[in-house]
């Protein structure tokens, strides 16, 4: 086969020297009608091996039957009804080709977002796992937020998937930010929207900012593009070499990486740097209200004997002279509130542990008076009951059964006399 170099020499030699053919077949020692074909020729040679077939072939037919009523059948099921012998790589290959002939494409276009106008938010779950109690390690989310315009990335990482919990990290990054921009773009997060319709707690915090929370179509992972990259670039360019003693290690570290290389980079979709953009994009946010949204884990319970509250497995004491009585409970991801009555009767740090028991001492040294002084009450009337000779307790009748035992009623039933 002739080469590339060859081509080229011949088509130099003859066009740009005027070397005969003859001339040029005898300085490079190839046939004259390869000399001719080179001439005629506008296209360098390339080499094309011909195709051999595929096991597939034959097999061909059977799938398009199949795609053309089912498009969406599955590889598994297409080998089976068609009875595949083989591998079932070289199925998947061939149904990559011919699948969208009969599922169709569903392109996506550019998007051009204007300043203030979206934020997409998402759950990232980092793999290191990040120690929360002793001897105790847990993969915990990160909720990331992008803005549309300017690129500007927050995270924060958080206790739970709960809404409460989610609602209170939307919250802290927000306010990081001052302002809020007039769409929150969602997946089918459980705790949002994972009916397809945005949760009651979801609607509400939306409503106190002013803004609206828009969820994105069911497996389509596009269309929050953005903050689907940003969890790629944090995987890929935050987390490498890096460890973690704490939730507050992470946060900490995640906060400097943000300031320092993630928002001063140049974004070359914008050409920009995030941190020079975020002005741009804050002069167009909805001012935040003057009093926050409602976020955070909340309960009501009646307090037991148990004078403890459960908030994500881990039980919290509360002062037990609220026992019988009902309590709010308030849980953000540091601190844990509970009140009675408006008063507030329990405080803790919040653990980010699994089946803890949190106890304040005040409250078991108030627990055990109380006991205490309940033990001295049975006591004081044990004392006061009366004893025969024998040692046992005098019986204390009821006054109406002495009046029953002597028949006199101090309540006659007057009887109208007749005439």
């Amino acid at each position: 086969m002739l080469t590339v170099e060859d081509w080229a020499e011949i088509r130099r030699l003859h066009r740009a020297e005027s070397v005969p053919i003859k001339e040029i077949v005898r300085r490079l020692g190839v046939a004259r009608n390869t000399v001719r074909a080179a001439l005629a020729s506008d296209r360098p040679p390339r080499y094309e091996r011909p195709a051999r077939g595929s096991v597939v072939d034959a097999f061909e037919p059977r799938i398009r039957v199949l795609l053309g009523e089912w498009p969406r059948m599955p590889v598994p099921v297409i080998a089976e009804r068609i009875g595949w012998p083989y591998s079932l790589s070289p199925l998947k290959k061939r149904l990559a080709q011919i699948r969208p002939e009969y599922v169709g494409i569903d392109p996506v276009d550019r998007t051009v977002y204007e300043p203030g106008q979206i934020t997409q938010c998402d759950l990232w779950f980092p793999q290191p796992r990040i120690p929360v109690a002793a001897g105790q390690d847990r993969v915990l989310p990160v909720l990331v937020m992008t803005l549309g315009f300017s690129r500007f990335m927050t995270a924060t990482m958080i206790p739970t998937r709960q809404a409460g919990d989610i609602l209170s990290g939307m919250w802290l990054l927000i306010c990081g930010v001052g302002r809020v921009t007039r769409t929150l773009v969602w997946d089918r997060e459980s705790a949002i929207g994972g009916t397809g319709r945005v949760s009651s707690p979801a609607a509400a915090f939306a409503g106190t900012l002013a803004t609206r929370i828009q969820l994105a179509p069911p497996r389509d992972p596009e269309y929050k593009g953005m903050v689907e990259r940003a969890n790629g670039y944090l995987e890929t360019s935050f987390l490498p070499g890096r460890r973690f003693t704490s939730p507050t290690d992470f946060n900490t570290q995640l906060g400097d990486w943000l300031g320092s290389t993630a928002n001063t980079r140049t974004v070359r979709s914008i050409q920009g740097r995030p941190v020079d953009l975020l002005q741009t994009d804050y002069l167009s946010m909805v001012d935040l209200p003057p009093i926050g949204p409602q976020v955070g884990l909340q309960q009501r319970i009646r307090l037991g004997r148990d004078y403890y509250v459960r908030v994500d497995t881990v039980d919290y004491s509360v002062d037990p002279r609220s026992i019988g009585r009902f309590v709010e409970v308030t849980a953000t991801a540091h601190v844990v509130t509970v009140s009675c009555d408006g008063t507030v009767v329990a405080r803790h740090d919040r653990s980010w542990a699994k089946h803890g028991v949190i106890t304040d001492p005040d409250h078991a040294a108030t627990a055990k008076l109380m006991r205490h002084a309940l033990a001295d009450d049975r006591q004081r009337r044990l004392a006061a009951t009366r004893h025969h000779g024998d040692g046992h307790p005098v019986t204390l009748r009821a006054l109406h059964d002495y009046d029953a035992l002597f028949g006199v009623d101090f309540n006659p039933t007057v009887k109208a006399s007749s005439e």
